[in-house]
């Protein structure tokens, strides 16, 4: 099975490469008894082991040399200084400024620049500073994108002057310490974000210039975890797609505290049953606890890449994949770093080209943006933060941080910065007092006067690592290097050392006048906090990221929302969820159409607020075959009918699976609205593409060449009527992964009435003014997460989408196991819940789950019948008559559109009781179970 998996192969395939019982590690015994003729054989195996045995020597950084005509730290100087020069140009200056305000302003921003430039030249890295800056400019002047920086590097106001990073130091209060500390020698590690689709053009732009022989990406080794070793077996193994994925959604998915094979079988009953009951599922779990945790693969390090001041070769051993013509290093991420490797991290980030692809959409239109020049104080920003409209927006999407955020109500740009740091384990502790305090429900406080400085900008609460290293220092006179000293042995938590900082805190402190006890409570606050502070250096420029989304989705919604679409072309999950997003902002997102849409999303031109659907995001169509057929429209124009794209296109390029998808999300629909009929007729035209496309290819002429093209014109469809409207429905959820051109629930108009079913978008309106109880819900199951708890208990979210929009249901243990059968993508299904509001989130708990189909079944026929004046109402038993014969139960809403007719109403307890009476007369109708008066 292994070799299998490794081939590419099938175990049951007879011709595959196998091995046979002598294929292991023998002992040394039978060795020894192989080999008795000539043991000097084995004797050599021991000399050849030791000669390969290979420890990494620990040796210093060996830093590449910069190319220059001067010495590395002289062209640091000269490119920081002119840089910097810039930067206060574009950024800094304003013409309100004084000339004496400018004067002093630049002698604070080089003073420090002269100071990180000298501990830069002393601790030997000014040749580091220099390959960066070039890499990330080169990046710029190609257009692509760059972060603004990430972790502590921000803090440098050298990098800002280089570009490496783009956010102002000075202007946000990073450290530059926080980064190098002159008081302790430390490599500066600067962790780069680039577009994930162009990063690659950097990694190769860095081979080219120092030598494709000294620069090589970093070795991983996959392993085959529990999930991707049932996969990977039931593969080979030839077990149904189907039964291999719910076997591994059953398995635990926790990257932090992954769940083996045993402990998955030994938590989950029903995984404990199929193993029992089916054969081929125990020969499944039988093989993948043998082969679970060995190694599946070698690849290269998501970012990491190492530069030698000399050909690789010489100092570690190399690794080369056929696909990539960059050499991977044989030593691991830890191990070169020891051989003396300095590793550089190239990071891909979506968002970066989520922005990028907006910007350049806006471009076409004419509109120019420069991300660096945002206004910071963008009202619209703002107002859509604070909506919590923040799908798409970068570190604001998940519902948590959204739920804090929602609470927030930031009204600043530092208010996001300080959100990015609050919302991780330990510093979450201090989110209500932050809250509490910005918004005035609760006094700001300072354990002392000189801590006012320090901790204002936060309302009292230390947010950041910085923060901790600013109180050492103006409360007990530390220098900033060495109170990043002192934040790191909080952080290690090492007894000796903590001592030895509380004695020298304390102390320090009492020299400024701070009695004993206080200062020892300071350091137990400031210690707490430093085991899980966070970096305002890296919670600065990701905020700035998080801003310039936000400021993108709220001030062009359509470009964004195309491109973040776009970025997201094979997963039909994200894709819904956006298209639910586009719903709610009213944009028109229209299906496929072979004749308009592209490969990607792009804005409709022929209609006003609307985003086509792009071909590409079509299941299993590919994004190259899609890119063919856009090509050949835009070369020879729109295709006529479905018989002139089979004949244009490549026959080569679009197989039966291609052209069903295509057909049965209506991307032909303008062409031929009866999309069963093409369906049914796959084999027929797709004969006559290859037909075509052989005719083309012959280079004989022949009589008949010049009607050839009319033929598959003339050739009849099959003769079908069109699929029933719920079947085209999950025809079309089947090649998108969601509903499109309208809902399942959509076909059911009134019936949903019966059973008193609450839309998704009217459930904040249901329980604001509950602090619980119980709903009726209906709509399509679209996603499902399971989970285990800390005591085994299995548990779900649920997903599901109705037409109005999409809520989360929980199902927990005994709940989870009565409807497990039920709870199926695309399934239509009723459900009773218990819903409480949690702050300003409402939960959902299951506690009934039904097929829909079925539950109409048992609820009785209502009718809502419009009373619009008196007449109307005195004719109701005629009404009734006609609407309810032949009905066994009937559940009346009188809808009174008239104010006239509600003031002239008799009582309504009288009117009801009437109203019964008649009803119950009627033929047919032996019980009225409700009544309701709605206005």
């Amino acid at each position: 099975a292994l070799l299998c998996i490794a081939a590419g192969t099938y175990v049951a395939e007879t011709d595959r490469k196998t091995v046979n019982a002598n294929y292991r590690l023998k002992s040394p015994k039978e060795m020894w008894d192989l080999f008795a003729d000539i043991p000097e054989a084995l004797e050599n195996t021991l000399v050849i082991a030791q000669r390969c045995c290979f420890m990494v020597e620990q040796r210093e950084p060996m830093l590449p040399s910069y190319p220059s005509a001067t010495s590395e730290a002289e062209e640091l100087s000269k490119q920081a200084h002119a840089g910097l020069e810039v930067r206060l140009g574009n950024h800094v200056f304003s013409e309100a400024m004084t000339e004496t305000e400018r004067k002093a302003t630049r002698e604070e921003y080089f003073s420090r620049l002269s100071f990180e430039l000298g501990v830069i030249e002393k601790m030997g890295y000014p040749g580091y500073f220099l390959i960066v800056a070039d890499f990330i400019q080169w990046a710029k002047q190609q257009g692509i994108p760059v972060g603004p920086g990430r972790g502590s590097g921000a803090g440098s106001l050298v990098s800002w002057s280089l570009t490496i990073t783009d956010i102002d130091p000075i202007d946000f209060n990073l450290l530059f310490e926080r980064f190098l500390n002159p008081e302790r020698v430390s490599m500066p590690d600067f962790d780069i974000d680039f577009c994930q689709e162009r990063r690659d053009e950097v990694i190769n732009y860095v081979g080219e210039k120092y030598g494709f022989d000294r620069v090589a990406q970093i070795i991983t080794f996959g392993k085959l975890q529990a999930r991707m070793v049932v996969r990977d077996l039931g593969r080979v193994l030839q077990m149904p797609y189907g039964q291999v994925d719910r076997i591994c959604k059953m398995i635990p998915n926790n990257p932090t505290h992954p769940v083996s094979l045993t402990e998955a079988i030994k938590q989950d009953t029903e995984l404990q049953q199929m193993v029992k009951d089916d054969p081929a599922v125990a020969k499944l779990m039988d093989f993948g606890k043998k082969l679970e945790g060995l190694y599946r693969h070698a690849s290269t390090h998501a970012a990491g890449v190492v530069i030698g001041d000399r050909p690789l070769d010489e100092l570690v051993a190399l690794y080369y994949d056929s696909r990539n013509k960059m050499p991977a290093t044989q030593f691991n991420m830890k191990d070169v770093e020891k051989a003396g490797l300095v590793k550089f991290d190239f990071l891909g980030l979506r968002t970066l080209t989520v922005m990028a692809h907006t910007v350049k959409q806006l471009a076409k239109r004419g509109i120019d943006i420069d991300l660096l020049k945002l206004p910071l104080d963008d009202q619209k920003t703002f107002a859509l933060l604070n909506r919590c409209e923040t799908v798409g927006v970068f570190q604001f999407e998940g519902g948590g941080m959204t739920d804090v955020l929602g609470r927030l109500k930031p009204s600043k740009f530092e208010e996001l910065i300080a959100l990015g740091a609050l919302f991780r384990p330990g510093p979450m502790d201090d989110i209500p007092r932050y809250l509490a305090c910005k918004h005035g429900d609760e006094k700001v406080q300072y354990m002392h006067p000189s801590l006012e400085e320090v901790l204002k900008e936060t309302y009292g609460v230390i947010v950041y690592q910085e923060q901790v290293l600013e109180i050492a220092q103006s409360l007990a006179g530390y220098s900033l290097g060495q109170a990043d000293i002192l934040r790191r042995a909080m952080g290690k938590k090492i007894k000796s050392e903590m001592d030895n900082q509380r004695q020298k805190f304390v102390d320090g402190a009492g020299e400024k006048g701070v009695a004993t006890n206080l200062a020892n409570q300071i350091f137990d606050q400031i210690a707490k906090f430093a085991g899980y502070g966070f970096n305002k250096s890296h919670s600065a420029p990701y905020a700035l990221l998080s801003y310039q989304t936000a400021y993108l989705k709220a001030n062009y919604p359509l470009e964004f929302m195309t491109a973040l679409m776009s970025l997201e072309l094979a997963n039909s999950d994200k894709l819904n969820i956006y298209r639910q997003e586009t719903e709610r902002m009213k944009i028109k997102l229209l299906p496929p159409d072979i004749n308009r849409s592209m490969v990607e999303f792009y804005v409709a031109q022929d209609q006003e607020n609307a985003i086509y659907y792009a071909l590409a995001g079509i299941k299993n169509v590919g994004e190259a075959a899609m890119a063919n057929l856009v090509a050949e429209r835009e070369r020879g124009g729109k295709f006529k009918d479905i018989w002139d794209c089979a004949e244009r296109v490549d026959s080569s390029a679009l197989n039966k699976r291609q052209l069903e998808n295509l057909i049965t999300t209506g991307a032909f629909d303008n062409l031929h609205p009866n999309r069963r009929q093409l369906y049914e007729s796959v084999e027929m035209i797709l004969n006559h593409a290859s037909a075509t496309s052989k005719e083309q290819d012959s280079s004989q002429g022949s009589l008949f060449d010049l009607i050839s093209k009319d033929i598959g014109h003339q050739t009849k469809l099959v003769e079908v009527d069109e699929w029933p409207n719920l079947e085209k429905l999950q025809n079309e959820f089947a090649a998108l992964g969601f509903y499109l051109s309208s809902h399942p629930l959509n076909a059911y108009g009134e019936e949903l009435n019966r059973l008193n079913v609450t839309k998704a978008s009217n459930l904040d309106n249901y329980f604001r003014d509950l602090k619980g109880g119980e709903v009726r819900l209906a709509g399509v199951i679209i996603g499902k997460k399971q989970r285990t708890s800390k005591t085994g208990q299995k548990y779900a979210f649920v997903a599901i989408a109705d037409p109005t929009g999409v809520f989360e249901i929980t199902l927990f243990s005994e709940q989870l196991s009565r409807y497990r059968s039920l709870i199926e993508l695309g399934q239509l299904v009723y459900i009773v819940a218990n819903g409480r509001v949690d702050g300003d989130r409402l939960r959902l708990t299951a506690e009934l789950v039904e097929l829909l189909d079925e539950s109409l079944k048992q609820h009785p026929v209502k009718y809502a019948i419009e009373i619009s004046n008196e007449n109307a109402l005195g004719s109701l038993q005629d009404i009734i008559t006609k609407t309810a014969e032949g009905t066994s139960e009937v559940v009346l809403h009188l809808l009174l559109s008239d104010r006239k007719v509600l003031l002239n109403l008799p009582d309504k307890r009288t009117f009801t009781a009437e109203t019964r009476s008649s009803i119950e007369k009627l033929q047919g109708v032996d019980k009225v179970s409700e009544i309701a008066l709605e206005a």
